[in-house]
């Protein structure tokens, strides 16, 4: 069974309260979309030139940009260290929607707060969701919104292979000349991908088991601790909307203790003041953990360093993980 698409997000069905405020302001400049019609023939909505694509995030501007190389001019509305989770959508972000062929997005409600105004632009045009693909049965239940599920999918590199699909059938379906030219880079970026996922698992390896426990500053890595066998932690939970607790800084304590384990981890898309705190409860505590490092959660590096892809957001992270644990 798919993931069915799921663009509105029903706030009664969050268990701890919190409210999306409404993009009023925004939508009231969507009727500008109105005129907008789909393109044919592999030309932009101008006529001329690549087709133009707008994603989300970064990781799904990266995705986009790897299967539609030369043929796609890919715009991302999220940059470099931008959570996704409280991203609210400006004026120039309407504008830049205004002028696309497509849309891509994560779906799942990672873009929680700008789902209103991907579901009135997916009047005019298409807006695809690139986890749509994934089967069901693998995606983990959300501990924060019932009836909803984690949204950090690109954390099992064999669940991100499901989002090639999508994006290789619309850029084809808008595109058919270039319908071969999109499957074969869609058919190079998964051998990428598979040689990806088998080195985290062989990295993951050097570390002794009893030190495979994963504390960061939010939950995004529950899928990577399912995929590759690490205990996860995470200090807020799946949306960084729901604040940390003093309960919460003492349970997380309490369990680096008991483990002995050696590092936890910040996030480059989350502030580090509360892991900076469980590092100052454990020491009162009597146990010394060290903060390994900055992990990549929710946005990839910048633009043209080695962390500015996936595959190399994703070497970095576990690289980071495995010298600090081992």
């Amino acid at each position: 069974m798919r993931q069915r698409t799921q663009l509105h997000h029903d706030h009664s069905r969050r268990r701890r309260g919190a409210t999306l405020p409404l993009v009023g302001a925004i939508l009231l400049l969507l009727p500008l979309l109105a005129g907008c019609g789909r393109v044919a023939g592999g030309q932009s909505q101008g006529g001329n030139g690549p087709l133009k694509a707008v994603a989300t995030t970064t990781m799904i501007t990266d995705l986009v940009q790897q299967i539609g190389g030369e043929r796609v001019q890919v715009t991302g509305l999220m940059g470099a260290g931008v959570d996704p989770h409280l991203y609210k959508a400006s004026q120039r972000d309407v504008s830049t929607l205004d002028g696309a062929d497509v849309i891509f997005y994560n779906g799942l409600f990672l873009e929680g707060k700008i789902g209103d105004v991907l579901e009135k632009v997916g009047k005019t045009k298409p807006v695809v969701q690139v986890t749509a693909a994934i089967p069901q049965d693998r995606l983990l239940a959300s501990e924060d919104y019932a009836d909803q599920f984690d949204p950090h999918v690109w954390f099992d590199v064999s669940l991100w292979r499901y989002t090639i699909d999508p994006v290789v059938e619309q850029l084809s379906r808008l595109d058919p000349e270039g319908a071969s030219y999109y499957r074969g880079r869609g058919d190079d970026y998964q051998r990428q991908l598979d040689e990806l996922d088998a080195y985290v698992e062989r990295r993951i390896a050097e570390v002794p088991p009893g030190q495979r426990a994963l504390v960061t500053a939010h939950d995004a890595f529950n899928y990577f601790g399912r995929r590759y066998g690490l205990e996860v932690r995470g200090l807020q939970g799946i949306s960084t909307e729901v604040e940390a607790g003093s309960r919460d800084v003492q349970e997380i304590t309490a369990f680096l203790a008991e483990r002995r384990i050696k590092a936890i981890f910040v996030e480059s898309s989350v502030p580090r003041r509360n892991i900076e705190a469980v590092q100052a409860a454990s020491r009162a505590r009597g146990w010394e953990v060290a903060i390994g490092g900055e992990l990549y959660s929710d946005a990839l590096g910048e633009p043209g360093t080695p962390a500015g892809t996936y595959t190399g957001t994703v070497r970095a992270n576990v690289d980071l993980i495995v010298e600090a644990l081992k």
